[in-house]
């Protein structure tokens, strides 16, 4: 008999099992976390966006909109959340998400 080295085809099967179930176990969980994924990064903006009213309103003694933040560089862009919602500045300056209902 020769010896050959080498993996045989019943081995191959169950290493694709093995890899299979870790599939089947992983990926549900990462799509599950997904929407919590996204009400942090939103809630992070919202932090961040924050700062920069009160950083603002230290400066200048006035409660601004968006439109003079970014206009006075305090943000670069219009502040969206990750799922799709605008930021809104009340009248007291607290930052707030404003959520949009999708017509399904």
């Amino acid at each position: 008999m020769k010896n050959e080295k080498g993996f045989t085809l019943i081995e191959m099967l169950i290493v694709l099992l093995v890899i299979s179930i870790l599939l089947l176990i992983t990926i549900p969980n990462v799509t599950k976390h997904h929407a919590s994924i996204q009400e942090k990064g939103c809630e992070g903006l919202i932090n961040m966006v924050q700062a920069q009213t009160t950083a603002y309103e230290i400066d200048n003694d006035e409660v601004p909109t968006i439109e003079e933040l970014k206009t006075a560089k305090y943000l670069r862009d219009t502040p969206v959340c990750p799922n799709g919602n605008s930021i809104a500045i009340s009248a007291n300056g607290e930052v707030t998400e404003v959520v949009t209902e999708t017509g399904s």
